[in-house]
């Protein structure tokens, strides 16, 4: 008969205590795209399958996209920005561009301010069909993302009608946008009329296929919760602050490029979960629709771009192709990198991302470009409470919060 594990110490020669072997894992959460929505790393300490200790890894892409900025002209810095938040860089375009007409002293038309408007919210749609339908594939529900992703196809349909590109479109100009009034294609409005239209019914079907599913129910409600007092602690702000009932949109709060002169209303959520994340990001979607029809309504003829003799704007290019003076201008911009200037000055505009408050704040000292150049990307900020809303939850739960999050890697690079 074996002995005991008791009767082989010899405990008046040892003090000896047993205890169970305490066993922990190390391990890396990404930086693999498809299962942190971009090159994300989280370090976590797992306990079997409860997640002990989690730590984030800021700037993981290193784009330095700041420092960037301080060395190319103000036009040129546009096509940094859409490597930022490159799922909406639309957004990122024009709120960049607000900053340096602030600094310019420069008064947009309302036609384009109500264009931009357009598009800004065409982008806020696209950003959240590839946050909803990704969560959907990460969750288990891929027929969702199927609907979601055919509607996003048809907003990249839009952008290269009026840019001839799908993602990093850099369609923004100090002054104005790139074509003038009557070079946008009229298929344009033609298209997006029939989005408006239709789109509605998509949400209708993913609302039927999700809302009320007990799987996704299960997977969402009471996960992942943050607080109100989290929102202000950690400084979030987007669907993500909305979510925990805080009703803040700098469109109403500070609105900016005529967001005044339209009616929508302000999602708020209630409980602050995965779910109310998904809920509101449903309603900013129809409300963003509602938004897109009223510029249409209001949108005014007349010219989408400051004067060009004010060498703000590159020339038309049947300027550039017919009179000498436009070819100078042209190459005064582009070649000789002279660009537009400004006194010594600095200007800083917030405005309503898809995620979050998008700032940024440029100075000059008088150069062709930005002397500073910083920006407060709302991913930056989101990201920075998962150790607290992820620490005691399962490893399952760890991509269902990360998702409704939508953390964005190219906005958190220090």
């Amino acid at each position: 008969m074996e002995k005991s594990f008791d009767a082989l110490i010899d405990k008046e020669q040892f003090e000896f205590e047993y205890n169970p072997i305490e066993e922990k894992m190390l391990l890396n959460f990404g930086p693999s795209h498809p299962a942190t929505h971009g090159t994300l790393r989280l370090v976590m300490e797992l306990d079997g399958e409860v997640v002990v200790k989690v730590s984030p890894e800021l700037g993981y892409l290193h784009h330095g996209f700041e420092k960037l900025g301080e060395h190319r002209t103000y036009n040129q810095v546009v096509t940094i920005t859409d490597r930022m938040n490159y799922v909406s860089p639309l957004n990122n375009n024009f709120s960049y561009i607000l900053a340096v007409e602030k600094l310019f002293g420069i008064e947009v038309s309302e036609r384009v301010q109500y264009f931009r408007m357009i598009l800004a919210e065409l982008s806020r749609i696209g950003d959240h069909l590839v946050c909803m339908g990704t969560q959907g594939v990460d969750l288990g529900a891929y027929t969702p993302f199927l609907y979601l992703w055919k509607e996003r196809e048809k907003i990249y349909y839009l952008f290269e009608i009026i840019s001839g590109t799908r993602l990093t479109v850099s369609y923004a100009r100090i002054g104005g946008v790139p074509r003038d009034r009557d070079e946008i294609p009229p298929i344009f409005f033609r298209q997006l009329d029939d989005y408006l239209e239709n789109f509605g019914a998509t949400l209708a079907e993913v609302d039927r296929l999700l809302t009320r599913n007990k799987i996704w129910l299960n997977r969402t409600k009471d996960v992942g919760v943050i607080s109100k007092e989290d929102v202000f602690q950690y400084g979030l702000t987007g669907p993500v602050m909305r979510a925990s009932g805080v009703e803040w949109d700098i469109r109403v709060a500070e609105p900016y490029s005529l967001y005044e002169t339209v009616d929508f209303e302000i999602p708020v959520g209630d409980a602050g979960d995965v779910y109310d994340r998904y809920l509101v990001r449903m309603e900013e979607m129809r409300q963003s629709i509602k938004i897109i029809r009223q510029a249409l309504e209001k949108m005014p003829p007349g010219e989408m771009n400051v004067d060009s003799d004010t060498k703000v704007m590159l020339p038309k290019k049947e300027a550039v192709y017919n009179s000498i003076e436009g070819l100078i201008h042209q190459f005064e911009i582009i070649m000789t990198n002279r660009g537009p200037r400004t006194g010594k000055g600095e200007a800083y505009v917030p405005t309503e991302s898809p995620n979050g408050e998008l700032s940024f704040y440029v100075i000059s000292n008088g150069g062709n470009g930005p002397y500073r150049f910083r920006v407060r990307p709302p991913s930056f900020y989101n990201y920075q409470i998962l150790p607290k809303i992820l620490e005691g939850r399962l490893l399952s739960d760890t991509v269902a919060i990360m998702s409704s999050l939508n953390i964005v890697a190219g906005e958190m690079d220090r």
